[in-house]
């Protein structure tokens, strides 16, 4: 009641969601009774940086074929947002050591009686990735 008194026309206070729940009843029937309303504030968090627009420029050009590079500079993003904005599955992910024809020949080499030590001398490859390649 301290905040009428100091600001006699007041009408509406905003408060976090947190310190709303807190609020006993009793002074928000007491603050309605006085014409004044109580919120709790909506937005939560940072607002954002990008909107719609640049969403929109970065899927249109994805589409187009180009790449996340190429958006990145053309747009004037770093890459790191690019792929932030997009809505594609696409991500920067590690690049595959091992494509899937040698996966299938270290399968193929196991199947056929040669151990994982043979075949990571014969590939030239630590057997710890053998073992791992072999379980995928």
């Amino acid at each position: 009641m301290e905040i009428l008194d100091k600001h006699p026309n007041l009408k509406k206070i905003s408060c976090p969601p947190s310190l709303y729940s807190r609020i006993s009843p009793k002074y928000l029937q007491a603050l309605d009774e006085l014409n004044v309303k109580v919120e709790p504030v909506q937005k939560k968090g940072r607002p954002k940086k990008y909107h719609g627009k640049e969403s929109y420029q970065v899927e249109f050009l994805l589409k187009s074929g180009h790449t996340p590079q190429e958006i990145a500079e053309k747009l004037q993003l770093t890459l790191k947002t690019v792929y932030y904005l997009k809505d594609s599955p696409l991500k920067p992910g590690r690049k595959v050591k091992y494509d899937q024809q040698q996966v299938q020949k270290i399968k193929d080499l196991y199947k056929d009686g040669f151990s994982a030590k043979e075949i990571a001398n014969s590939l030239k490859i630590p057997i710890r990735t053998v073992y791992f390649l072999l379980k995928r």
